[in-house]
């Protein structure tokens, strides 16, 4: 069967709204570090991995012999209702790692299930249902989190279960601040959120959520420093804060273990998916135990925290200590930036990120044009020479490259001069 003969069939039993990438979309059937296979035999070096699922890279021996000793077990499953020894020591791990004080864990399994969560818990906790969320945001596809999304282009439905307000700080290069300095820039958001505090809500808001660093907006972050400074605002009125990390977390962003601690602050509560897993579904929170606590009903989670998922998870955070994936996850995001910025390209208009996690905004050639037209054709140029990457941002012209943290330097070299050959080829 060919791929097209595979395009058909999806087509017609998938819904039309479940994007594929590629004019051609291509199978993945095998995959080795940080190379995959599709189904004609062509080898990509993946720099998106699996929208930065596969954080570990492919066939990592000590991650596969954790599940296979699960599996041998026979236990693929048993429920919250039992005693499962694998969560309760991971959730240990977590609690701790978090540096919230007297924090507890409830295990999902995606990112979209944590973020809903965590918004069940604060609008209980402060029995509120108002929310402020970050322009230009995206925390998942459940109708809570898409009643959240800042970003036009996932907003699904105008319906939600919250009534949110947008306040600016997340995406600096296009806001209307973004000639101010770091300090005048921090000062102008946070009198925007003072302001729609005392303009747009009846003051009882439950709690804010952020990502630390854009993901589906286009891996955008504002000046370090602000978020501490808007938990200082939101402690005024007893607002929560929650750090959306389901993508910066783990040491992906290479300064620091978490994204927001960029910013110099605890939250009340993170959410957490993605890497923790390297392809395993698991999504969580890890939070304030009084926050955690705050639920009156029964509640169980059916598959969260399942015995495989447990087992691959404590050997990725074993994996990522092992072999200090975090300092590596900096040098090698220092020499994509320091490649990327050096290209010179005239479709480059931005380029930013932390680690591997980096975002490169392509304009019209003498502006800020956003260019969706040469984000799509980077992604053929790209594939076309053996590159995986990704695609976002407001207006779709946002190139999201974030490989596994196991990239080597020679890859990442690899990698960039595939990306600065097929910048200069559509230019």
């Amino acid at each position: 069967m060919t791929d097209a003969d595979l395009l058909a069939r999806h087509k017609a039993v998938l819904p039309s709204w479940l994007a594929l990438y590629y004019d051609e979309p291509i199978e993945i059937v095998h995959a080795q570090d940080r190379r995959v296979i599709d189904s004609t035999g062509r080898t990509y070096l993946d720099f998106f991995a699996g929208i930065l699922t596969n954080s570990m890279g492919y066939d990592v021996s000590a991650i596969s012999d954790a599940v296979r000793k699960q599996l041998d077990t026979g236990i693929l499953h048993t429920s919250t209702l039992y005693l499962i020894r694998s969560q309760v020591e991971l959730a240990e791990r977590i609690a701790k790692l978090s540096g919230i004080p007297d924090a507890k864990v409830f295990f999902t399994n995606s990112g979209t299930e944590a973020n809903d969560t965590a918004l069940m818990l604060a609008t209980q906790y402060r029995r509120s249902n108002q929310v402020l969320a970050m322009r230009n945001s995206y925390h998942g596809r459940s109708f809570a989190t898409v009643g959240i999304t800042g970003n036009r282009g996932w907003s699904a439905s105008s319906l939600s279960p919250v009534k949110v307000s947008y306040v600016h700080g997340g995406y600096r290069y296009r806001s209307p601040f973004r000639e101010l300095s770091d300090t005048e820039y921090i000062d102008a958001c946070v009198a925007d959120l003072v302001d729609v505090l005392e303009t747009g809500t009846s003051g009882d808001v439950a709690c804010m959520i952020a990502e630390p660093i854009q993901g589906v907006g286009g891996f955008s972050s504002p000046p370090d420093g602000l978020f501490k400074a808007m938990k200082e605002v939101l402690d005024q009125y007893g607002i929560l804060f929650i750090s959306d990390e389901v993508q910066t977390g783990w040491g992906r962003t290479g300064e620091h273990y978490w994204g927001i601690q960029a910013h110099d602050v605890v939250p009340d509560a993170m959410t957490f998916a993605k890497g923790l897993g390297n392809g395993l579904a698991i999504g969580g929170l890890v939070a304030r135990g009084d926050l955690v606590d705050c639920l009156t009903a029964n509640s169980i989670s059916t598959f969260g925290g399942n015995p495989v998922a447990m087992a691959g998870a404590a050997a990725v955070l074993d994996h990522i200590a092992d072999h200090d994936l975090q300092a590596n996850a900096l040098a090698r995001g220092n020499e994509l930036l320091d490649g990327l910025r050096a290209a010179g390209n005239p479709l480059i208009g931005d380029v930013r990120g932390k680690g591997l996690m980096i975002g490169v905004e392509l304009v019209e050639p003498g502006g800020m044009t956003p260019n969706p037209g040469a984000a799509a054709r980077m992604m053929e140029e790209t594939k076309a020479r053996g590159l995986l990457i990704g695609k976002g941002g407001l207006h779709g012209n946002v190139l999201r490259i974030a490989p596994p943290m196991t990239l080597t330097a020679e890859e990442a070299a690899e990698g960039l001069g595939i990306i600065v050959d097929a910048l200069a080829a559509i230019s």
